[in-house]
């Protein structure tokens, strides 16, 4: 019983300087969450465009190779 007293007590802590820990962090507003989210739509969409050409045109030379 002992051993689950302390272990609440370690938890309780835990929570406690979390808490603490939050208020420092200085989160982002609206509109800077919007560009950044926009930044990395635009790069994802732009790599898997890339890759996917890349992978037509290895998938091209091969059957080229292979026949």
């Amino acid at each position: 019983m002992e051993k689950i007293k302390e272990y609440w007590q370690i938890m309780k802590q835990f929570f406690r300087e979390v808490r603490v820990e939050l208020k420092k962090v200085t989160w982002p507003s609206r509109k800077e969450t919007i560009a950044s989210t926009s930044v990395v739509l635009v790069t994802v969409i732009l790599v898997a465009f890339f890759l996917g050409i890349v992978d037509l045109g290895l998938s091209r030379l091969i059957k080229i190779f292979l026949d």
